[in-house]
């Protein structure tokens, strides 16, 4: 593999890494920052603007990187990283802390740049298999941050910032040295995309035949966003785990969730088909969570960690539902429209949970988990619509 490639790779690998550094560690690291009783705004808002700003400064990064080329675009990014992350780990309130996460998911953003520069360097034959192994290489990085965050967070709740800039240090040292420029900067002047929270989400009025299963789309990335939101804050105040332990969770969270994803999908939508995959997947990630509500034992979190897996095999099988009912020429549209859904629904929903959640916890801790389980059956009559006669394409 060219040393290039490699140094890309690490790159994506430590954008994982920082995303999910910061999950074991973020209600402690409020506290250091003075806030001793977060009233859930702050937690929320916390994760909702590192998703706002990768959101919009990803197509930004992207373009610029076709004028500028890829190299800039990726040695300033990374570098904004290493000196943000040292910024974080001394900053002494939760302004600047917001500041800093701020810069940190625009630094993120340059997953865009990774990407551009991977088909650069790629034939497009192979170009499948690299994008497999960056997926593969992101989801690595992704469960290697929550217990590389629990255990360095134990030790001091600043370190795993330190601990990332030491990462993306490194990153930029190998970037300097091992990664040519693969494209000349270009002459032509074209307008830059808009920084816009709706302008990617405008391609949803061509496919309204297709609004039913958008709906319920969103509705299992709102659902995913609620375990995702509340897991730290709900096993630190139910089961007191330590930053270690909850890194801890979440990692092995991923590692069955990449298995089940790797292996399960395929099979379970051949078995049952899509209707009923999705049924089957709805079904487990309900009563795990309804599971979650009601457990009183720490220990019995892991026991449930299978059926969180099983109910994560509903995205892939939705995605290909989706793109049954559309043709070759308008794949690509709406396979980013939904894309961006989710990367909205990541905006705007953490806010609103963890108010939700930090509002009903003193008197049943359990809420949010019922009403996500809940959001299940608002899409039992789309579904059933969409599946009950065969996939006809639809026309934009």
């Amino acid at each position: 593999m060219p040393k290039a490639l490699l140094a890309i790779f690490f790159t994506l690998a430590i954008d994982a890494i920082g995303m999910g550094l910061i999950m074991p560690i973020l209600p402690a690291l409020i506290r250091d920052a003075g806030h001793l009783a977060a009233t859930g705004w702050q937690y929320g808002a916390l994760l909702s603007l590192y998703a706002a700003m990768q959101f919009l400064f990803a197509p930004l990064l992207g373009s610029l990187s076709d004028r500028y080329g890829r190299r800039p675009l990726l040695l300033i990014s990374v570098f904004g990283a290493a000196v943000d992350y040292v910024f974080m780990a001394f900053a002494p309130n939760l302004v600047l802390l917001f500041v800093g996460r701020a810069i940190s998911g625009i630094t993120g953003a340059n997953m865009s740049v990774a990407s551009a520069y991977i088909t650069d360097i790629t034939p497009e034959e192979g170009r499948a298999k690299r994008f497999g192994q960056m997926s593969a290489l992101f989801g690595i990085g992704f469960m290697i941050g929550p217990i590389l965050g629990g255990f360095l967070g134990d030790i001091w709740v600043r370190a795993p910032f330190l601990a990332a800039a030491a990462l993306n240090a490194v990153n930029l040292l190998m970037i300097f040295v091992v990664v040519p420029e693969t494209r000349v900067p270009s002459t032509e002047i074209k307008a830059l995309p808009k920084l816009s929270l709706l302008g990617p989400i405008k391609p949803l009025k061509t496919f309204r035949a297709l609004w039913g299963l958008i709906f319920v789309t969103v509705i299992f990335a709102l659902v995913g966003e609620a375990a995702g939101t509340i897991w730290v804050p709900f096993v630190e105040d139910q089961f007191h785990w330590s930053g270690h332990m909850i890194g801890l969770s979440l990692t092995c969270f991923g590692v069955f969730h990449a298995a089940t994803q790797g292996f399960l999908v395929g099979p379970v939508s051949k078995w049952l088909g899509p209707r009923g995959g999705l049924l089957l997947a709805m079904a487990c990630d309900g009563a795990a969570y309804m599971w979650m509500a009601f457990n009183g034992q720490g220990w019995l979190v892991f026991a449930v960690m299978p059926l969180f897996a099983l109910g994560g095999t509903g995205g892939p099988i939705l995605q290909s539902l989706l793109s049954e009912r559309v043709d070759g020429d308008n794949q690509g549209a709406l396979m980013g429209l939904v894309t961006s859904l989710h990367s909205f629904v990541s905006i705007f929903a953490p806010l609103s949970i963890s108010l939700i959640y930090f509002g009903s916890r003193n008197s049943f801790p359990g809420l949010i988990w019922v009403l996500a389980a809940t959001l299940y059956l608002v899409c039992l009559p789309f579904l059933r619509k969409a599946t009950r006669s065969a996939p006809q394409l639809a026309t934009p």
